[in-house]
């Protein structure tokens, strides 16, 4: 396999460190560290006719991401899941093209599993044993799930209050959980001192560089699906936004290799009105989001009151001319019951939260009928089994 990872560069002030000891964040100024690949000469290695044959997972872009060493990959057979054409839930709102890109079959059943397999990978490569993560639910999930697989130790500090599926799904993997009370902000703090105290790597969203990379994975995907067309629009429920910031990146590097053009999807954060640090920040034109207090959601994975990738998302809302957008609880669960019932998706709340979003933007013609849009589910509504109670007893 060509080894094309250059260098660690950051996403802020630019400084560039070396990929081959593990970095967590920049040394200057604290930001995200991105994976940056030579795509001069990876335009010339690998056309995108090359991908054809290759096995349907995110390892078929194999070339662009941070693992070196093919033996070193940790995986369970995450990525490669279905964009689904939306007829039923289109049709009801006129639209004529609309697909809902679902993570949910995924292992650990999330998103999360392609993030935290590069971070594991990466990690196994680079020899460290014990991994720590504060998690609102499935990112611990996923953690758990890979460093079994690779024979690491993964530490996942969670708030006391998260789903019970959550923390049972955890145990089963032989991680060592520790329950907090408050947030994931509060995990966050007690996970980095236990880190610092025992030795341990911090695989935090966006604290190392490589969950991005996984992530990034799904615009190479609906590129693909989509003929290397990309849709007009995306939809994403952002917590820490780490997927909308990798597909970014992706649509960045897909046009340095000649595989798509210059256009861009317009960028939707989708978030919960109860803990909506993005959308308050894109409306005064902030270009960071100061921290939500009292952050209250349902939908455990978008009860993020601060994300250390604020910027990145914000910038690539308003590069591409898109949004932020805050739904309510009742919208979200009223979104994820359309999902199942027009589609047979059982989505998770946050995969919800952008069916209430699409409504909202179709109401105040942000979205066109005739637009190409991609919703995000990014996980199985079946972790979070007392959430249509919720829905039905606020009725």
């Amino acid at each position: 396999m060509e080894r094309l990872l250059s260098h660690l560069e950051c996403s802020l002030c630019g400084k560039t460190v070396s990929p081959e000891v593990p970095q967590t964040v920049c040394p200057d100024c604290g930001k995200p560290l991105f994976a940056r690949y030579d795509l001069d000469r990876a335009r010339r290695l690998i056309p995108r006719t090359h991908l054809a044959g290759r096995e349907r997972s995110l390892w078929r872009y194999r070339e662009l991401l941070p693992v070196q060493n093919p033996l070193h990959a940790v995986t369970l057979g995450e990525g490669g899941t279905p964009l689904l054409p939306a007829g039923r839930l289109g049709a009801a709102s006129g639209m004529r093209h609309l697909f809902v890109k679902d993570e949910s079959l995924n292992p650990t059943g999330s998103f999360k599993a392609r993030g935290l397999c590069l971070a594991v990978s990466r990690a196994h490569e680079l020899g460290i044993r014990h991994l720590v993560i504060p998690s609102a639910g499935n990112a611990g999930g996923a953690l758990a799930a890979y460093a079994a697989r690779a024979g690491m130790h993964a530490h996942v500090f969670m708030p006391e209050d998260v789903p019970p599926a959550f923390r049972t799904e955890c145990a089963a993997y032989g991680a060592e959980i520790t329950l907090v009370p408050g947030l994931i902000t509060d995990c966050g703090r007690l996970g980095r001192a236990a880190a610092e105290e025992n030795g341990w790597f911090d695989v935090s969203t966006l604290k190392e560089p490589y969950r991005v990379e996984g992530k990034k994975t799904l615009g190479y995907e609906i590129a693909e699906a989509l003929d290397w067309h990309l849709p007009d629009v995306i939809l994403y429920p952002t917590g820490g936004g780490t997927g909308l910031i990798g597909m970014w990146k992706a649509f960045s590097e897909m046009e340095a290799l000649g595989w798509i053009g210059g256009e861009r999807p317009r960028m939707v954060a989708v978030q919960a009105e109860g803990c909506a640090p993005i959308p308050r920040a894109f409306a005064a034109g902030e270009p960071f989001a100061a921290p939500w207090d009292g952050a209250h959601t349902v939908a455990a994975g978008l009860r993020v009151p601060e994300a250390i990738g604020d910027f990145l998302i914000l910038r690539a809302l308003r590069e591409s001319g898109g949004t932020a957008v805050a739904v309510s609880d009742q919208a979200l669960l009223a979104g994820q019951q359309r999902l199942a019932q027009e589609e047979g998706i059982f989505a998770c709340p946050e995969g919800g939260a952008c069916v209430a979003a699409l409504d909202l933007l179709l109401g105040q013609r942000l979205v066109d009928a005739a637009d190409r849009v991609v919703l995000f589910n990014t996980g199985t509504g079946l972790k979070y089994p007392c959430a249509q109670e919720t829905l039905h007893t606020t009725r």
